[in-house]
């Protein structure tokens, strides 16, 4: 079975060797899943399925194809919830 994860190089090899990106804390799934489906992703994340596969498009959101199938890895959650965090978007008018 082949495992072909999508980002670039060096993040591919942090991946397979199960180290997230440097500051990530481990995200824990009740099960202790390692990756999930994009279905599962979402709604950990709270949002929408189509929201979930907009993000992987664009890149934010990296994934893993295990043979015909395409998961995403816990720790990429993280590490999309750490870019988040260290990214925040200014509003110009509050709600």
């Amino acid at each position: 079975m082949r495992i072909r994860l999508h980002g670039t190089p060096a993040e591919t090899a942090a991946a397979l060797n199960g180290t997230p990106r440097e500051g990530t804390p481990p995200m824990t799934t009740p099960d202790n899943r390692v990756v999930l489906t994009i279905e599962q992703a979402a709604e950990r994340l709270g949002i929408g399925r189509t929201t979930m596969y907009a993000l992987i498009k664009t890149g934010q959101i990296r994934t893993v194809t295990i043979g015909r199938l395409r998961r995403v890895p816990t720790f990429c959650l993280d590490e999309y919830v750490q870019n988040l965090l260290s990214n925040p978007t200014q509003l110009d008018h509050a709600a």
